[in-house]
């Protein structure tokens, strides 16, 4: 069927935290929120209808989880992403992030550190410091607009004994850099050599774009199916957030039972009714709205780096090679975070992640979220543009 992303879609009524939540986050609610990775579109209809005929059951006791589950995101990852593993391998949790703390708590002791890349995902900071770690940061290297790794700082951190995780970003949140087998495979074999444990964050992986190709971490070195966790999940891919479930797949059932034990301790083991339906409805049936989606959202990248390019050159818009999240580069407005982000909410009424959220050592970014209706983004960027010429005058 043709889905239209066009279509607006009234959240207000849809207890949306991107919505429901701007004046906490930006102390007005007139903003335009284009912050939480979330998309205002609807979901793929076969989800819909898997939930739907959930909901007319009338009986929503204790959720079971049929082998078909796991076996639905196994087929997924082998049929996108040529990754082929053991069903039995996989752990159901919460989300990513419930999933990536459990890691840290489970395969490290209070004290030791953890290596993390900012301007990274805010919540790897979070969780890090929230259980006692050391966090350690290899800062990006930007040329010209361009992100790289700083791969002798990486080294020289990994040699660390005291570092014993590596929190990657696979693809990258908020950079959207889509990593190179090589990339990969160097960052892996540092890890390796110096006992660094790996786990890596794929929950964008879906959400490729330009011809640029995923690749699993656990694919990009040798023996790395041995030695790296992963985490996925299709919630972000079909927006689905709000359902609350990931998948963790791990190298061994040693560490499989480890981490199913922590989460079984706190009685947390099972899905809800809706999200063991939705998932395995996305993962089944759900690959022709994705490709949709995909297309459309490359559009509004597209329109989002001409738009700036010409009209705004002021701020440099990072077009993302995955995830739908534009990293902006705002330096040349000359402006503290503080008063960047005042800007956005007064100026522009634009309600945006600021990026000092990203990482300790930069100033004067901002991410922007093009999963909306191209005329969101319309009004979005005329109203920042006639905001940064009022500064010009």
């Amino acid at each position: 069927m043709k889905y239209n992303f066009d279509e607006p879609v009234d959240r207000s009524q849809n207890r949306s935290a991107k919505y429901d939540e701007r004046v906490k986050n930006f102390g007005t609610d007139d903003v335009i929120p284009l912050w939480i990775a979330d998309m205002d579109f609807k979901t793929a209809q076969p989800i819909i209808d898997a939930c739907k005929k959930k909901a007319e059951e009338g009986i929503w006791g204790y959720t079971s989880r049929p082998d078909s589950y796991f076996k639905a995101y196994a087929d997924w990852q082998e049929r996108r992403n040529g990754w082929k593993f053991d069903p039995s391998l996989c752990s159901w949790s919460l989300g990513v992030v419930p999933a990536l703390a459990g890691i840290i708590k489970l395969f490290t002791q209070k004290g030791e550190k953890v290596l993390i890349q900012p301007p990274v995902y805010p919540e790897f900071f979070d969780i890090t410091e929230n259980t006692g770690r050391t966090l350690v940061q290899n800062n990006f290297l930007e040329r010209d607009g361009v992100w790289e790794v700083d791969f002798e700082d990486f080294e020289r951190q990994a040699k660390d004994p005291e570092v014993k995780l590596f929190i990657l970003c696979n693809p990258h949140n908020p950079l959207g850099r889509v990593w190179t087998k090589e990339e990969l495979e160097r960052m892996l074999t540092i890890c390796f050599e110096n006992d660094v444990l790996v786990v890596s964050d794929e929950i964008h992986s879906d959400l490729i774009f330009h011809g640029k190709k995923h690749t699993p971490a656990v694919l990009a070195a040798p023996g790395a199916d041995k030695k790296v966790i992963t985490c996925i999940s299709v919630t972000k891919t079909f927006n689905l957030a709000g359902l609350q479930a990931s998948t963790t797949v791990f190298p061994c059932l040693e560490m499989k039972k480890k981490f199913d034990s922590y989460w079984g301790g706190m009685d947390i083991h099972r899905n809800n009714a809706f999200s063991s339906v939705a998932m395995e409805a996305a993962l089944n049936e759900g690959e022709e709205w994705l490709e949709q989606l995909l297309e459309y959202i490359s559009g509004n990248l597209d329109y989002i780096k001409e738009y700036f390019d010409t009209r705004i050159p002021l701020i440099r818009a990072n077009i993302p090679d995955a995830t739908y999240l534009v990293w902006l580069d705002c330096r040349k407005l000359n402006m503290t975070d503080q008063e960047l982000k005042e800007f956005m909410i007064r100026k522009a009424g634009l309600g945006l992640n600021p990026g000092s959220d990203f990482t300790r050592a930069l100033s004067g970014f901002m991410r922007l979220n093009a999963a909306c209706p191209r005329a969101t983004l319309e009004k979005a960027l005329g109203q920042l543009e006639r905001a940064v010429n009022e500064l010009a005058h």
